[in-house]
């Protein structure tokens, strides 16, 4: 009898393998009974069986639909990073039937218990908070069921097409009013600054002017007394640089070549210039005595 268990047992002894990545997980009588690792392994078929567990790590995206609490309903979408832990690989082979769809509704009650507590402009600064509660909440559900959560990630945040259009067209008019407060200010510095200068400028124009009519009456000065000296009387001193500035500013007026033409009256009874001013001086003190006489 012996003789024949054993040649029985020779004859149901199989060799099999498990891939690499994954851990084998032994039934015997269709019953969970411990685990192998990856390569070859033997069983005594058909009492035992192995079914491969993949242990790497692998990536569930969930699409949630929610609102936020200013009413703006958005699509939010995660990324579960997982694996099977290999020290409770029976656990999740016998104690959870769908992990992918049990995640999706802890990630479901996660987001939409946060964000219908935030405006749309908060939820999109809260992504690493929302990552960070999915992932405390989803670790601590499926440790017991022999899975390990690797990382959440919250990869997109979709409100409806209208409001981003709306969202976009807020942001421009901003950033245009921004511009054109900005282009007023700018203008308004060019019109101080130019206003400044022009006032500068006329300052200093007067300043020279008064300079030169200073200098004008200093050598108007010095002429009359140097003309004293050679024996002119003050009359005919002032006769004298009449004229003499009279063909000066004629002179001056045909050598500047942007100059406008001068039509001067010059005939017979204006040669005598000299002649014409001593005659108004004569009349002005001949009126002179009349007046007070």
């Amino acid at each position: 009898q012996s003789t024949m268990a054993g040649a029985c047992c020779n004859q149901i002894l199989c060799l099999t393998c498990v891939p690499t990545g994954s851990i084998g997980v032994v039934y015997r009588c269709n019953q969970a009974v411990g685990t192998r690792g990856d390569g070859p392994s033997c069983i005594c078929f058909p009492f035992e069986t192995i079914g491969p567990v993949d242990i790497r790590i692998q990536q569930l995206n969930v699409d949630t639909d929610t609102k936020t609490v200013d009413n703006v309903t958005c699509k939010v979408v995660t990324a579960i990073q997982f694996q099977v832990d290999a020290e409770k690989a029976i656990d999740a082979v016998t104690k959870l039937n769908n992990a992918p769809v049990q995640m999706s509704a802890y990630v479901d009650d996660v987001v939409r218990s946060t964000l219908p507590t935030m405006t749309l402009d908060q939820a999109y600064g809260a992504k690493d908070q929302m990552a960070n509660a999915i992932k405390t909440s989803l670790s601590e559900s499926m440790a017991p069921f022999g899975y390990h959560i690797v990382k959440a990630l919250v990869t997109d945040l979709k409100p409806d097409q209208k409001v981003l259009e709306a969202m976009n067209e807020i942001n421009a008019q901003r950033r245009l009013r921004e511009a054109a407060k900005e282009k007023a200010e700018a203008e308004k510095d060019i019109m101080i600054k130019q206003s400044e200068a022009e006032a500068e400028a006329k300052y200093l124009s007067g300043v020279g002017v008064a300079r030169m009519r200073k200098a004008i009456s200093e050598g108007f000065a010095e002429s009359i007394e140097s003309l004293k000296t050679g024996g002119l009387s003050g009359q005919e001193v002032v006769h004298m640089m009449l004229v003499t500035q009279y063909m000066d500013t004629l002179r001056a007026g045909m050598d500047n070549p942007k100059g406008a033409t001068l039509i001067v009256p010059h005939g017979p009874s204006t040669l005598d210039m000299e002649a014409q001013v001593r005659q108004g001086f004569i009349a002005a003190k001949q009126m002179e005595r009349g007046i007070f006489s």
